[in-house]
Order: structure tokens, then C-alpha cells, then sequence
């Protein structure tokens, strides 16, 4: 479900409106996929044009073309985006270059034009890297240039056995400049729109922190008796003019320019908050809830003393409060978070690993870590009841979670027939729509009085 730092997850509900960072990832998503069935299908045509006048050597750089396109094909689809276009891009370039060299040697009947795409591949990698590091955004887009320069000012060309006929590149060199300046002038249309929408998002998520246009919504825990035992905090973006938006809207932009530190510690102010506010009731007050940690949040050198700046400045009881991680977390920086999660578990807080078995962590990491509690991942959990695999997967993470001391709780449980299952296999608490959606905090403690009164 969505959280705090759910953009790692693999299913998200989108409740109001149309996110503008979400609507440029979606887009970008149809352009890979659309690019990678052009390779495929132009690797196909040429591939048997060029095996008919037996240019193997042609064939051979068509056939890569192919599993290219089927690779950033099938990494689209798994959310791996930066190895797609790592991908996708190689094979541009390498397809451009080649062609250049091969296909596209300059006479004094016909200059070289293949060479021009570059330029149109250089704006499309500022674009698809533009949330990677520096080194790989400009980097890929400068390659893309320098290629373009030496084979500008070049007239190399490895051999001449390949070379389309004179006056089919007279008129190819026409054609090909303005289909790639075409390409090149579209290109900067969506760069230029892309950059407006960004701008606008993020003065809009800067008015949010600074206004506090957020709420936080609560989805019930519930053990085995039935009994809610807490809630994780889950926040949403009350826009004034696109209202109520779930956190896949906004939480990507928040993580790519650090403002997830500021949301993030607004919902932990607000969670300890409540926590007080809990404290003395003799209903609300054993409940405990559950915040999602990003990765930048918790890597700031402040973040210990923060969090126990909460609890001491609340007077809340340590124990109440659960911070969950995710994997991508685990395998960052273990010295770092297994220092600062050892020093808040010595005060009390609880730690929990989000979306279990969907990241890169390994038992040795789990060992390391003064964890209390395994959440399996909703992906698992929805396919348990038909799919082997996920119900392996689900019985061994059960199982492994009590041989290590640790409290399991499968989240994502939507069938009376999913709990059952998990019930039986030692699972003790659970979360889901089954038990409880996300809920505003008024809803929440009529939901608790129902279950636990």
C-alpha cells in the first residue's frame, strides 16, 4: 500500500487527479516501450533484407538490435528503468554510429546524414537520466555529441563494402536530416513542457510543507483475535485544487529533490502527536504506529537525535512508535543504519522491514539489524492462494521471522482466504482491505471502539 517511502513499491493506488510528475514517468514508460518495438521490428526488417544479399556482418548487429529491443522491453514492464534505457540508449548509439560507418560513408555525390541523430539522442538521454546521478545524466548526453563532432569532421569509414548506392543517399541524407531535426525539435518540446511541469509541482509540494496540506491517514493492524494493535500512518496531499492525492502523486518528486526530509519529519511530529495524545486512554493508549522511513531521511546525521527530541519533547512511550525501512535501505549504508537503529531500540523504539523479499537484502543483513518485525509484501500475499512459488515464499518468510524472534505481519490481505492461510501458517498479525482501508484518524477510532470496546 502506499506510504511514506512507497515509490520502491510495486503496486500503487492512485485515488484523485493526475499527478504531473507521474504523468511524465507514464510517458516516458510508452516511449521506451514504444522504442523498444520500433528496434525490434525494424531489427526484423533489416535483419532479413540485409541476410538476402548475404551481409552477414549487418545481420549480426540487426539481431543485437532485436534482443535489445526485447530486453528494455521486458525491464520496462519490471519498473527497471535506469538498466532499460542504459540499454535502450546503447543501442542508439551503437545503431547510429554503425550505420554511419557502414551504411552512410561520405562521397562527393553525398555527405554523411545518419550521424544527425545523435543530436536527437543526446536531448532524449538528458531526458531519461535526468534522476540519476551527474556523472551518467551529462555523461551519456556528451558521448552522444562528441560522436557526433568526429563523425561530423571525420570522413573514416571502416570499409566501403556495405555502402548504400549514390543517389539512394542523396535523397536519404535530405530525408534522414529532417525526420532527425524533427525528432530533435519534438525532443526539446518535451524536455521544455517536462521541465514546466516539475517547476510547477515543486512550488506546489514547497506551499504544501509550508501550509501543511497534508493529512495522514490510518490503515488498522489486527492480530489474530481481531484485535487492532495499531496503524501505519500513510500520507496524502490535500491539494486546494486537485484535492485529496495519494502519495504515488508527489512521493517520487519529494525523494529526487530532498524535500521528503521536511514531509518526512512532519508526519513524525504528527505521529508522536498523537501518541500523546493516546497516552492515557485506556483504549487507544497500547496502540502503536507504523511510519515509513525514506533513505534520505534517515541518512541525515541529525536523525537519532531527532527522534528522540520527538519522544522526550512528547513524553510518549518509545515502544509505541515504529520506524519501518525498506531493503533498498538495508543494503545502502549497514554501518551507518545499524549504528543509528541500535542506538533508538536502546530508548525503545521499534524497527520493522517493509515489503520483505522484493529487495536485496540477505540473512546476513538481517541478522545484523535489531529488527522486531517482518512485513511480507503485498505481491506475495495476492497470489499466495494459486501461485507455488509466492506460497513458498510466504511459508519460509513466516518461518524465518519467528526462528529470528521477530513478529510477522503480511500486509495487502484482501481475502477471508488469504487470512486464513497466513493464520495457519503462524502469520499473527494482519493488514489489508479485507480488515481495514486507509482511514481518516476520526474513522479510525470509531473503527478501534468497534474492535476493541
Amino acid at each position: 500500500m502506499p506510504s511514506l517511502s512507497s515509490f520502491g513499491r510495486r503496486v500503487r493506488k492512485l485515488w484523485h487527479g493526475a499527478d504531473l510528475a507521474l504523468v511524465g514517468q507514464r510517458r516516458e514508460r510508452r516511449m521506451r516501450m514504444l522504442s523498444s518495438l520500433v528496434m525490434i521490428v525494424m531489427g526484423l526488417l533489416w535483419g532479413l533484407f540485409f541476410s538476402s544479399r548475404g551481409y552477414w556482418a549487418i545481420v549480426i548487429m540487426d539481431v543485437a538490435i532485436i534482443l535489445s529491443g526485447v530486453a528494455v522491453f521486458a525491464l520496462t514492464l519490471r519498473n527497471q528503468a535506469r538498466s532499460a534505457n542504459l540499454i535502450l540508449f546503447g543501442a542508439l548509439i551503437l545503431i547510429v554510429v554503425a550505420s554511419t560507418l557502414l551504411l552512410d560513408p561520405p562521397t562527393l555525390m553525398a555527405p554523411r546524414a545518419t550521424h544527425l541523430y545523435l543530436l536527437p539522442v543526446a536531448v532524449g538521454a538528458l531526458m531519461a537520466f535526468r534522476d540519476e546521478p551527474m556523472w551518467l545524466r551529462y555523461g551519456m548526453s556528451l558521448f552522444c555529441l562528441l560522436l557526433f563532432v568526429a563523425l561530423a569532421a571525420s570522413n573514416w569509414r571502416p570499409t566501403d563494402l556495405y555502402a548504400l548506392p549514390d543517389d539512394v543517399r542523396i535523397v536519404g541524407s535530405w530525408v534522414q536530416g529532417f525526420a532527425a531535426m524533427a525528432l530533435f525539435f519534438l525532443l526539446l518540446h518535451i524536455l521544455q513542457s517536462d521541465t514546466a511541469e516539475r517547476s510547477e509541482l515543486d512550488r506546489d509540494l514547497r506551499a504544501a510543507i509550508r501550509e501543511q496540506q497534508f493529512v495522514l491517514y490510518y490503515q488498522p493492524q489486527l492480530n489474530g483475535a481481531g484485535r487492532v494493535i495499531g496503524a501505519e500512518l500513510l500520507i496524502r496531499w490535500q491539494h486546494p485544487q486537485r484535492g485529496l492525492l495519494a502519495p504515488g502523486e508527489f512521493i517520487d518528486h519529494a525523494e529526487n529533490t530532498g524535500l521528503i526530509i521536511p514531509i518526512g519529519q512532519w508526519v513524525l511530529e504528527q505521529t508522536a502527536a498523537q501518541l500523546r495524545r493516546w497516552k492515557d486512554d485506556p483504549l487507544f493508549g497500547d496502540l502503536g504506529l507504523a511510519v515509513n522511513i525514506s533513505q534520505k531521511q534517515f541518512s541525515q546525521n541529525s536523525f537519532v537525535a531527532e527522534i528522540l527530541g520527538l519522544i522526550g519533547r512528547h513524553g510518549i512511550d518509545a515502544r509505541r512508535l515504529e520506524l519501518e525501512l525498506t531493503e533498498t535501505l538495508i543494503v545502502h549504508d549497514m554501518e551507518d543504519l545499524t549504528r543509528k537503529m541500535t542506538a533508538l531500540v536502546e530508548h525503545g523504539v521499534r524497527f520493522s522491514l517493509d515489503d520483505f523479499g522484493t529487495g536485496f537484502s540477505s540473512l546476513s543483513h538481517l541478522k545484523r539489524l535489531p529488527l522486531s518485525k517482518l512485513k511480507i509484501d503485498r505481491s506475495f500475499i495476492c497470489d499466495v492462494l494459486t501461485d507455488a512459488n509466492s506460497e513458498t515464499i510466504v511459508r519460509t518468510v513466516i518461518a524465518l521471522g519467528q526462528s529470528m524472534g521477530m513478529t510477522v505481519i503480511a500486509e495487502g490481505v484482501e481475502t477471508e482466504a488469504q487470512r486464513r492461510f497466513l493464520a495457519d501458517n503462524g502469520c499473527s498479525q494482519f493488514q489489508g482491505y479485507l480488515l481495514g482501508r486507509p482511514m481518516p484518524l476520526a474513522d479510525f477510532s470509531t473503527f478501534v471502539q468497534r474492535h476493541n470496546g
